[in-house]
């Protein structure tokens, strides 16, 4: 071969490549969206900042950001592994978005890891600005190096469950059904998921049917952790992984791509 000539190897990137490349253009796409940047960063903000300075709820004793920073920690994760995914991916399948990487070299399963690593991303990025407000408005977290581990646990569990049901949801109904949908679950369960509202001021027989869902499993884990001190919340985290069990699972089984 003479210098100056070269040979084409066509061929698809390393797989780590291709995954490594689709996160951060689903990164880039989440955080360029205005509409998920209010659902998934300014709500919970604002929540916290409301309710912890002004007395609406009864949070019991101590100070009330003790109370409501784990569980506004919780909520930005549905948002974003939920809510925000469940509608960006229901109008991407609309579109022909999902069809059309279908038939690039990119395999499903790198396609739905680039997805997690992007809500990953944005994940940090909200527990960051939500634990520095958190902290200028006096919060005292609790659980010390040890309950790290169990904060990281219960945030993956919760991450997986609701990325799980986002994709069921978006897999499964229309783009309109699934924008409809995704944003009455995000409101009924910031209400009754005990995540501003404590579980106490519900009657007893639905207190026990709320200590089911996922948002009141991840909120109340954190807060066990976190206000609490407790070491490793095991009822919380059997809940979680039930609902990453079953979400994912219907997920992998009834997702339609188009």
């Amino acid at each position: 071969m003479s210098t100056g000539t070269y040979t084409p190897r066509p061929g698809a990137a390393p797989l780590g490549r291709m995954i490594a490349a689709q996160a951060a253009f689903e990164t880039k796409m989440l955080l360029r969206n205005g509409e998920q940047l209010l659902l998934t960063v300014v709500i919970p903000s604002l929540l916290l900042v409301l309710f912890s300075g002004v007395d609406i709820i009864d949070t019991g004793d101590g100070k009330a950001v003790d109370f409501l920073a784990p569980g506004v920690l919780a909520l930005a994760v549905m948002s974003t592994a939920f809510t925000g995914q469940a509608i960006a991916t229901g109008f991407e399948r609309r579109y022909g978005v999902l069809k059309r990487l279908g038939a690039s070299p990119i395999p499903r399963r790198a396609l739905m890891c680039a997805k997690t690593l992007s809500v990953l991303a944005v994940e940090l990025l909200q527990i960051a600005l939500l634990t520095a407000i958190a902290l200028g408005l006096g919060w005292s977290p609790q659980g010390g190096a040890a309950g790290v581990a169990s904060v990281l646990a219960l945030l993956a569990l919760g991450t997986a469950a609701f990325s799980g049901l986002g994709l069921l949801m978006a897999g499964t109904l229309r783009a309109e059904a699934t924008l409809a949908a995704a944003n009455l679950v995000f409101l009924l369960l910031l209400v009754g998921g005990g995540v501003v509202v404590p579980l106490d001021r519900f009657p007893d027989g639905v207190a026990a049917l709320l200590q089911l869902l996922p948002i009141t499993a991840l909120s109340d884990g954190l807060r066990d952790v976190l206000q609490d001190g407790a070491s490793l919340p095991w009822r919380e985290l059997a809940v979680l992984t039930a609902w990453s069990v079953l979400g994912l699972g219907a997920a992998a089984r009834f997702f339609r791509w188009e």
